[in-house]
């Protein structure tokens, strides 16, 4: 067995795009664009093969097995930003393959890491089985996982002294994400540290700095928002075309 932390572009869906754009070219060429409807079916193939080429990319950049590796390197600097004290306990909110939650807990080994997903239809490849297996392959023994809405968490306020999370909360339909956030950090003791890694864009999340401003206020410590667009974890350039402008990590301590 291997450890497996898959890829979100999924290698099915990157195909798929492939295929769909081979076959309206097939199409298009059938009946050629001397009509409008063929100019129609040429604009659809030219679109579907820039779509296809763009999954192709993201695919490439994102896989643990490629040149490129962005997703280890994401999941290694936020996981740095961990921190449990000994006999702990950290949660990881949308943990999806596992991948974070088994950073966090190798670099925390005294302290339990508690990964919690949806594991929904849309990333069916991503399960708990999936988790505990890779675990398994690390060599991992202080992880654990469960199924869980990061919008209401099952967990009493107060319970974690870490809790840590990468690009999960911009996939929630909701008009206030930062309402999202409040409710996993109350789950922090006082004293616990966060380290959410997302899309913090304006469109996305309102204005975070002001969020930050709150956090403060509430008497939350040490709050920084570190854009990861810089160069930390991605270029300018790449964050544009990838469609992950305004990535960056809130952390902080309760």
């Amino acid at each position: 067995m291997k450890v497996d932390y898959k890829n979100w572009m999924p290698k099915g869906m990157v195909l798929s795009a492939f295929l769909t754009a081979v076959v309206l070219g097939v199409i298009t060429a059938a009946v050629g664009i001397s009509s409008v409807f063929g100019i129609i079916l040429l604009v659809l193939t030219a679109l579907s093969a820039v779509a296809a080429i763009w999954m192709f990319l993201m695919y490439r950049a994102f896989s643990y097995n490629g040149k490129r590796q962005m997703s280890k390197q994401i999941i290694e600097g936020v996981s740095s930003y961990v921190k449990i004290p000994d006999g702990g306990i950290g949660l990881d909110v949308g943990c999806g393959s596992a991948a974070l939650t088994i950073a966090c807990a190798k670099k925390n080994p005294k302290a339990k890491m508690i990964g919690v997903d949806r594991w929904g239809k849309e990333y069916a490849s991503f399960s708990k089985q999936l988790c505990e297996n890779n675990s398994i392959v690390e060599g991992v023994a202080n992880t654990s996982f469960r199924k869980g809405d990061a919008c209401k968490l099952d967990f009493e306020d107060e319970t974690f002294d870490a809790v840590t999370s990468n690009y999960v909360y911009h996939n929630i339909p909701s008009k206030d994400r930062q309402a999202i956030l409040l409710e996993t950090l109350n789950k922090l003791k006082k004293g616990g540290t966060f380290a959410i890694h997302d899309i913090m864009s304006k469109g996305k999340y309102g204005d975070m700095e002001s969020f930050v401003k709150k956090l403060k206020d509430m008497g939350y410590e040490d709050v920084k928002l570190v854009d990861t667009t810089n160069g930390m974890f991605m270029s300018k350039w790449e964050s544009k075309w990838m469609g992950l402008s305004g990535s960056a990590i809130l952390m902080g301590t309760k």
